[in-house]
C-alpha cells in the first residue's frame, strides 16, 4: 500500500535513526518509490534538521561524519548508454522503461541512435564509452534482427557490458553468449492464430513488414497454422516493404474472393490501418468478409474499425533489460566474475476489439 508523505517521513526517519546511514538509492528501493522521490523527503526532512545529507546518502544527526557502508555490488549512479534505430513504434516505450530503472538506480541515460544504419552502431557504441558511458544496451541495426557477415564483432570487442534489446543471434554465432532481452514475437503471432481458429476461421494469411521482426512472427504463424490443422494461403505469410499497401491490397482481394481466406495477420498496425478502408473500398468489409488482427498495438486501437492486436510489452523489455546490465556492471563494479548469461523472451498479449468480429464465418 503507498504511504502518505508523512507516513514516508516517519519511516525515513525510524530507519535512518535505527542503522545511523542509508544511502538515498537503497531507501527508495526499501520504501518502493522513485529516487526523485525520496530525495524530496530528504530534502524536507534536512531543511527541518531532522536528517543530514552526505554524498548520496541521509545521515542521522549523531552521526553526520559517518560515511554509508556501500552495498557490496552496487550500479548506483552510473551511466548508461543505449544504442537504438530510432524513438519511434516500440522503442518509444522500451526507451522510456529503461530510463525509469536507471533513474532509480540514481543513475543517468545517454542515447545515441543509428537510423537503422548498421555501420552506425560501431561508432555510436565508441562515442558513448568515449563519454562515460559504463555499459550499454543496444538494439543493433541488424535487418532480419541477427547479426550477419559479422556484423556482431563490434560489439564482442566492447570494453563495457552490453545487453541486447529486441535482438538476438543464432546458435553458434559468438553473440549468442551475449545478454539478451526481447519479446517473443513467435508466441504472439501464434496467439493470434489461435484466435482465428477459436472464432472457426479455416483458411488464414499474414502479411508482413520486412524489418527486424518478420522471421519471429511468420515462425510463429506457421508453425500455428501447422498445430491448429489450418489452411495457410500459399506464399503466405507474405513479407512486403512498408508502404506497399497497392500489392498488399492486390494479394489480400485475391486471396478472399478466389481462395476463400477469411483471416489475415498483419504487421503492422499502421499497415493495417491503412489497408481497412482500402478493403472496404474494394468491397471487402472488415471484419465481415475479412477478419483482421495487427500486430504491435500501437495505434491499433485508433482505427475506425477498432483493431485486434498482438502488444508486445515494450515497457517491460526495457525496464528488465536495464535491469539486467546493472546487475552485470554491479558485479563488474565488485570485482566479481558475470553470473550465468541470460536470454529472456516476454510474452505479447492479444487485445481483442472489433476487426475479429464475434461470429463464426460461414
Amino acid at each position: 500500500m503507498r504511504l502518505h508523505v508523512d507516513q514516508r517521513h516517519e519511516r525515513v526517519l525510524e530507519l535512518v535513526r535505527e542503522r545511523g546511514s542509508l544511502r538515498v538509492a537503497d531507501l527508495a528501493a526499501e520504501l518502493g518509490v522513485s529516487a526523485v522521490t525520496l530525495r524530496r523527503d530528504v530534502e524536507a526532512l534536512a531543511a527541518q534538521g531532522r536528517v543530514h545529507r552526505l554524498h548520496g546518502a541521509v545521515v542521522w544527526p549523531g552521526d553526520a561524519a559517518a560515511e554509508p557502508q556501500p552495498r557490496r555490488e552496487s550500479a548506483e549512479g552510473a551511466v548508461i548508454g543505449m544504442i537504438v534505430p530510432t524513438t519511434k513504434h516500440i522503442f518509444a516505450d522500451i526507451v522510456r522503461g529503461v530510463r525509469e530503472v536507471v533513474a532509480a538506480h540514481g543513475g543517468r541515460l545517454v542515447l545515441g541512435m543509428t537510423g537503422y544504419v548498421d555501420s552506425e552502431d560501431p561508432v555510436q557504441a565508441e562515442h558513448l564509452v568515449a563519454g562515460g558511458a559504463e555499459a550499454l544496451l543496444v538494439a543493433p541495426s541488424w535487418f532480419g534482427g541477427v547479426p550477419v557477415g559479422g556484423q556482431e564483432k563490434w560489439l564482442l570487442d566492447c570494453e563495457v557490458p552490453a545487453v541486447l534489446v529486441e535482438r538476438s543471434a543464432p546458435a553458434g554465432n559468438p553473440a549468442a553468449d551475449l545478454d539478451r532481452v526481447r519479446t517473443d514475437r513467435a508466441h504472439g503471432a501464434a496467439v493470434a492464430v489461435g484466435h482465428f481458429a477459436a472464432l472457426g476461421h479455416r483458411r488464414v494469411t499474414a502479411v508482413l513488414q520486412e524489418g527486424p521482426h518478420a522471421d519471429q512472427i511468420s515462425a510463429g504463424y506457421l508453425a500455428a497454422v501447422r498445430s491448429l490443422g489450418l489452411e495457410g494461403d500459399a506464399g503466405a505469410p507474405a513479407t512486403r516493404e512498408h508502404g506497399d499497401y497497392e500489392a498488399t491490397l492486390d494479394y489480400l482481394t485475391e486471396a478472399v474472393r478466389e481462395r476463400g481466406v477469411t483471416a489475415a495477420l498483419i504487421h503492422s498496425d499502421e499497415d493495417a490501418i491503412v489497408l481497412v478502408p482500402k478493403l472496404q473500398a474494394a468491397g471487402i468489409s472488415v471484419p465481415g468478409d475479412l477478419a483482421l488482427i495487427a500486430y504491435d498495438d500501437e495505434v491499433a486501437a485508433l482505427a475506425d474499425v477498432p483493431l485486434t492486436a498482438v502488444a508486445p510489452p515494450t515497457r517491460a523489455v526495457g525496464e528488465l533489460a536495464a535491469g539486467l546490465l546493472l546487475q552485470r556492471l554491479a558485479e563488474r563494479r565488485a570485482g566479481h566474475g558475470p553470473g550465468p548469461r541470460q536470454h529472456i523472451e516476454l510474452l505479447p498479449e492479444l487485445r481483442v476489439r472489433s476487426s475479429c468480429g464475434g461470429g463464426t464465418p460461414a
